[in-house]
This record gives structure tokens, sequence and C-alpha cells, in this order.
């Protein structure tokens, strides 16, 4: 079985840690009834060992109307029944535990459900009331409050759906998703203090981190200005307030030894490395990586400005190549236009299947050899591709907000397939699975990849395996023609990229670690091809 690549008590685990993403809806069904749990998700625990990953991270499994997959949060401290019970997700947490995986939970402070009791309690109150108060109601403009009280735009790419729901009372409230997920009130002491009780209780239950969704947006100038006529600072994105809220933050995830990701999308790399100094969080995602498309010296520039925007404060860069909202690698890359960007997604993009799972190996390759965290969405060690899900069969509220022009995000969310003789490919045996599995899926099942050597599956465990031979110093560039990366470790590993169609010479080495495709005949890298030697 394959280990992972820290003991469970080793210190600083998350600075160079393979973390795991599941999105518990679409893993495994223990039950049968067609939507992933967390017994499906225990009964796999193995499997994920075998990966050799140091940390499962979960996307939300509390109680929720699944208005938004999830994000629309109705009580933290309760896992939905679809997925199980808290029970059930504590013994998850400590069998994984036992297998040297950590968890991390997913925290989304920004909004709540509306069905969560402060917004039901809102909602009896009226206008005016102290309940009111923690959430954003506003009266309306114009002469009768018809109109919503400013111009802020949906945080849903491809809408121009309103922020603002009126009540029948006359009040207005502020949602920048989803109607069903009102905007805290940041400003209020109890709402900072719910969240604070919030990271303990899932801390004192085992789990080892916390992500935070929309991290940049909890704060709002009270005043709540029009965008268009105050957008310096910005009313409601990367507010100065938003980093005593994380200093409070860290003094709970130190109590308990705990480690923070934040999902901060910002193009200023100064003001996103004050999101990472030594007393708020310990890590963000980075999305200039995962955007960036398949070409030598955009990559390079990436990692280069990943690398620089992390360096003033100390901390680790993270490394992904897509999640549970981009489209999945093996497409993405497979396509004319290979970076990611929400505004440009559409139904019906021409894509190279083959070409993609060309890049997409070689890409796992490169991530996995930077200095730093990498995530892996599930399913990316099985080669998935996006799939298309029927019109009449999308759920995700961004394809319907978008009047039917945005596809969405199920795509990337189909069930995985685990066995391809069983019904709907091994995911549960009983029920059609709440998203439709692709006719194809079966080819794509992990336990035929097991026993296939060149396997998308293989290459992932065995570059897991592997990954600490680059060890844990920086990053060196090799030289190498403008179409190959080359750069050296200290642990004396290489990584090498060719992105040329004419084969590349590999650098001086003793071994061949591993490759994401065959050499040629005269022992050189083929276009799309990575390889890992060691010196």
């Amino acid at each position: 079985m394959g280990q992972p690549t820290h003991a469970p008590g080793s210190h600083d685990w998350w600075r160079d840690a393979v973390i795991y993403q599941v999105y518990v809806r679409s893993f495994a069904d223990g039950d049968g009834d067609g939507t992933g749990d967390l017994s499906g998700v225990r009964s796999r625990l193995p499997y994920l060992a075998e990966l050799g990953v140091d940390a499962l991270w979960f996307n939300p499994w509390y109680r929720s109307p699944m208005k938004d997959g999830g994000y629309d949060v109705a009580d933290y401290r309760a896992i939905d029944p679809a997925f199980g019970t808290l029970a059930e997700a504590e013994k998850l947490i400590a069998e994984a535990r036992g297998l040297g995986i950590r968890t991390i939970v997913d925290i989304v402070p920004n909004h709540v459900s509306d069905q969560h009791p402060w917004f039901q309690a809102a909602l009896a109150a009226g206008p005016g009331s102290p309940e009111r108060d923690l959430f954003h109601f506003r009266p309306g403009r114009g002469p009768h409050g018809e109109l919503p009280p400013n111009d802020w735009p949906s945080q849903f790419a491809g809408t121009t759906e309103p922020v603002w729901t009126r009540l029948p009372d006359g009040d207005w409230y502020l949602h920048l998703f989803t109607p069903e997920q009102p905007d805290l009130n940041w400003a209020h002491p109890t709402v900072r203090q719910e969240h604070e009780d919030i990271l303990r209780f899932w801390f004192e239950r085992g789990v080892a981190g916390v992500r935070i969704d929309s991290a940049a947006l909890l704060a709002k100038d009270p005043h709540l200005p029009d965008l268009a006529t105050h957008p310096e600072p910005h009313p409601f994105v990367d507010r100065d307030e938003l980093h005593d809220i994380y200093r409070s933050w860290r003094a709970v995830a130190d109590a308990y030894d705990g480690v923070f990701v934040g999902e901060v999308w910002l193009p200023d790399a100064e003001r996103f490395a004050r999101y990472l100094r030594p007393d708020e969080l310990h890590t963000a995602f980075n999305f200039s990586f995962l955007s960036c498309p398949w070409h030598p010296g955009r990559l390079r520039a990436s990692i280069d400005t990943t690398l620089a925007e992390h360096a003033p404060v100390g901390a680790p860069a993270t490394w992904v190549l897509c999640n549970h909202d981009v489209t999945r690698t093996v497409t993405r890359y497979g396509r004319e236009d290979t970076a990611f960007d929400f505004a440009t997604k559409a139904f019906g993009t021409p894509t190279d299947p083959t070409l993609g799972t060309r890049r997409a190996r070689a890409a796992a390759l490169l991530s996995l050899a930077l200095p730093g965290s990498v995530y892996v969405y599930q399913g990316e060690e099985l080669g998935l591709p996006e799939a298309e899900i029927p019109v009449d069969r999308i759920q995700d509220p961004m394809y319907h907000r978008s009047h039917g022009i945005d596809p969405g995000r199920d795509g990337c969310r189909v069930p995985l397939p685990w066995d391809a003789g069983m019904p709907y490919a091994g995911f549960g045996s009983q029920s059609e699975p709440w998203l439709p599995l692709p006719v194809d899926w079966p080819s794509y099942a992990a336990d035929r990849q097991e026993r296939d050597p060149g396997s998308m599956l293989t290459l992932y465990r065995r570059a897991i395996a592997l990954r600490p031979r680059f060890g844990t110093g920086p990053l060196t560039w090799l030289p190498a023609p403008d179409d190959v990366l080359a750069f050296s470790r200290a642990g004396g590993a290489i990584c090498v990229v060719n992105f040329s169609a004419t084969p590349a010479d590999l650098p001086a080495h003793s071994e061949l670690l591993l490759s994401s495709g065959p050499l040629d005949d005269t022992g050189r890298l083929p276009q799309d091809t990575a390889a890992w030697l060691h010196a």
C-alpha cells in the first residue's frame, strides 16, 4: 500500500502535502440512494491511502437545502441527512487519521442558507429588528422603495441577476450569490463569535484544517455604496477589515494546531500576500496556475509569480489543476483555448480528448514537482473528462441564473466510476445517480485502471510515491529551449516538460524516475510529455 508523505504527527505537514478534494455527493454512494455519502467515503479510504495522499478536503457536508451544492448551509454543526450523521463524520475523521490521512472541512462564512435559523428569525422579526442586524437588510431606493439599494453585481459569472431580493414587508436583503444565500453582516460581533465557535466545534472533532470559501468577500463597506461611483476601495472585495477577522481565527486554529487554506481570487500580488502573513492564513489557493493555458512561457511566469508572491511572508505555494467549479483538465487541455475563465464557458466547445489526456498527464507531473502543496480534485487521478449533462438534468444555479448561457459546473461533478462491471459504474448499485453518468464512464473505472500500468491512476500513484525525491527546497530553473520547462529541486530530482513539436534532449541524469508518456526511440522527450529525473 502507498503511504502518505507525512506521518500524522509531523510538523508543518501542510507545507508540501498532497491534498485530495472530496465532493461527497459524487464520490461514492454507500447506501445506494443515488447520492454520495460518508459511508461511501469510508468504504474507499483504502483507495485513498493507496493513492498516497496526506489529507482530504471535503466540500460542505453540512445540513443544507442544496440550492448551491451545499454552499448554502443551514446548520454548521450537523451533517446533511443525505450524507450521513455527525457520528459518522467523526468516525470518518478518525478512520482516515488512522491511515495517516488528515481531514480539512469547508467553511462558508460569507453567507448562510435562507433556511438557517438566524435568517428565518430575521424574516419573522420584521424591519428594524435586532435579528435583521445579522444580515444586510436595507430599504430600497426610488419613490416607493422599489429599486435595489445599490448596483452591486452577482458573484456568479455570466449572470446579470440582482444581488438584492425584496420582501413583502418592503425590506431588501443582500445575497452576492443566490437569493437562497443571504450574506452575513461581519461587522456584527455575534457573527464573528459564532464562526469562531464553529471552528472550535470542528477542531475538537479532530479535523486538521479548514478551507475558507470566498475568503475575500466577507467584509462590506457599511454604507453599501454603488460600485460604479465608489470602486476604490472595493465595497465588498478584499477589504482591510478582513485581516482582523482572520487574525482572530488564527488564534483559534493555533490552539488546536489547525491549518487554514483560503479561497482568495485577487489580481494584486501584494494584497494577496497579506492574507498569508504569519498571524493570518497558512495557505491560499493559487488560481493563476489553475487558469493558466498550456503554454511554457505563461506557465513559467505563473510559477515564478506565485513563488514570488509567497516568499515575503514565508508561506508555501499551492498548486491545483482543477476543482469542483472548473472545467476538468483533460477537456480543457484538449481545446484550442486551454486557459480557464468563467466568462468564456460555453456549450459545444470542441475538444480533443487524446491530446487533452496527454497534456493532463504531463501537467500532473509538473504540478507534483513544484515546491509547496498540491490539491487533486477527485477524478483527476482517473483522467475523467468534463461530462456533457443533458440540459433537463442540469442542477447548477450558474446555468439557471445565466438563463441557459453558462453550461454550469455539473460537468465536473458527475459521480466517480469505481467498478466497470457494476451498475452505474460502481458509484452505487441501487438507484440512478443524482447526475447522469456518460455512457463511456466504465472505461475510466478505478478497478480497470488499477490493473493497467499505463493508466492515469497508476501515474498518479507512482508520482505521489516518488514526490519526496524532490525534497522540500526551492526550485532552480535549468537551461532549456524556449518550449521546454526544466527545473531542479534540492532533493536532487529534475522535472522536464516538453511543449515543442520537436523531441527534447533530457538534461544529464543518472536515472529516469518517471515519465508521463514513453520516450522516443532515441531517448528524447516527445511533445506534451513530462519526465522526472535523478541528477
